[in-house]
């Protein structure tokens, strides 16, 4: 087993890592920027080292500067959250370089799902259904319309290397197709370095849903069930639950064993998430991430299992700790995103938590790194917490939720905490009923929340 393991992280998901660390009785280092000295992953940690100033691109992106940081500490592994480094595969490549263990994927696997196109290729030829679209890349406004044209409308135009909904425009009519191309063409150049864009058909009312996978690396795979995570702000994803109000158990069975057969496939090693839109009890993927995901806490709680303790063994070498077998879905379990935003307007609001209070009792779990007196950088995402409740099933989950949302405080900075309590006194939410698109339509004729 790893002695030492360095996260090439920050926040809640360093947290998450050290704890499980800490279990497996593995020493832990904390890497930080000088904006994160009296973070609480640093006070936690077994060692801690500055690798850079403020801004990500300076220390969490500094892979030099994490490379070091192992030298330093003798860590042996590294593992890298979500987010910043976690699917850049040229960073697998320079860990592996340096004689260091990456916790998750390999390089190769990393690059083929980084890259939608080729991701999509890459299900199709695996048994996994795809949303109907261009056979690759898209270089002209010409070859635009006539797939678009063939396809019927709306489409979506998305930049290849894109993700967390950068690069992705929709087109409801031809009309509409040159700006969203030229848009999505341009935003993919500007974030991720990459104009490529391709087209696929735009569903209308789908859901979003994923499925959980673990890889051996070994041929042998398994997968954990769906999560639902249909409530979306701007492709962003508020609130997650597992199992979904509406798969049943019959299609969980069904899109679970040809993930994990895909995924068995190829090899695959570690913690995956297989994404699709899902509509008149059809899945389409259209995505794959090569990653422990942000919504992980509510798989672990309807299945009794650490998803990080098992990338760990696996990235050891060691056998999957669980058969498909032993996967039996135990209640239901929900998760809100807690941000330092201001609603309705979801401006960013950075500052010093004047008090924090967690909520505790059954089935109550919340997931953050923040602490009386702590000083919310500007800097990063504005994720703070998430708080995550289980119960026997879906309306005990949701009354479980409401009151652990009415225990919990955060005061001196502007949160999303109104948006919950508003969300569960909608019949949709409280029914299940929704889809992607639901969350910002009720946005748009709910100003005041």
């Amino acid at each position: 087993m790893f002695s030492k393991i360095l996260i090439a992280n920050r926040g809640e998901i360093a947290l998450r890592v050290i704890r499980a660390c800490r279990e497996m009785g593995i020493k832990s280092v904390a890497v930080h920027s000088t904006a994160d000295s009296d973070a609480m992953h640093v006070r936690m940690a077994d060692e801690s080292v500055c690798i850079g100033p403020p801004a990500g691109t300076d220390s969490y992106l500094n892979v030099p500067s994490l490379i070091s940081a192992c030298e330093i500490t003798g860590a042996e592994a590294i593992h890298p959250g979500y987010g910043f480094l976690s699917e850049n595969a040229n960073f697998v490549q320079v860990i592996e370089d340096h004689g260091l263990k990456f916790i998750g994927p390999t390089a190769e696997h990393i690059r083929i799902m980084g890259d939608k196109i080729t991701a999509k290729e890459t299900m199709r030829e695996l048994g996994v259904p795809c949303v109907p679209g261009s056979d690759g890349g898209v270089d002209s406004l010409d070859e635009a319309h006539r797939i678009a044209s063939a396809m019927g409308y709306p489409v979506i135009i998305k930049a290849t290397a894109g993700g967390g909904g950068r690069g992705m425009k929709v087109a409801q009519t031809a009309e509409d197709l040159e700006v969203a191309f030229s848009t999505a063409r341009a935003e993919g150049k500007s974030v991720f370095g990459n104009a490529e864009v391709y087209l696929e058909k735009y569903l209308t009312l789908p859901r979003h849903i994923e499925i959980q996978v673990f890889g051996d690396g070994k041929g042998n795979a398994v997968h954990l069930g769906e999560r639902d995570c249909s409530l979306q702000r701007r492709h962003q994803k508020v609130f997650e639950e597992a199992p979904s109000p509406v798969i049943t158990q019959e299609q969980r069975q069904r899109i679970g064993k040809v993930c994990a057969d895909a995924i068995a496939g190829i090899n695959y090693a570690g913690a995956g998430t297989i994404e699709f839109l899902f509509e008149n009890d059809e899945f389409y993927f259209i995505e794959m991430n090569t990653r422990l995901q942000v919504e992980h806490p509510v798989t672990e709680a309807i299945f009794g299992i650490d998803l990080v303790r098992e990338q760990i063994r696996v990235a050891e070498g060691m056998p999957l700790s669980f058969g498909q077998e032993d996967l039996v879905i135990n209640g239901h379990a929900i998760e809100c995103r807690i941000n330092a935003e201001k609603v309705p307007e979801f401006r960013p609001s950075p500052g010093t938590v004047a008090q924090y209070h967690a909520p505790g009792g059954l089935g109550v779990r919340m997931d953050s790194a923040i602490y009386d007196g702590y000083k919310i950088p500007p800097y990063y995402d504005s994720l703070i917490g998430k708080l995550i409740v289980h119960a026997a099933d879906r309306p005990t989950a949701l009354a479980r939720l409401e009151r652990a949302l009415s225990e919990l405080v955060i005061e001196g900075v502007e949160t999303t905490l109104p948006l919950f309590d508003a969300l569960l006194k909608q019949e949709a939410v409280q029914t299940g009923d929704y889809t992607i698109h639901w969350l910002e339509q009720w946005l748009e004729t709910n100003p005041e929340i």
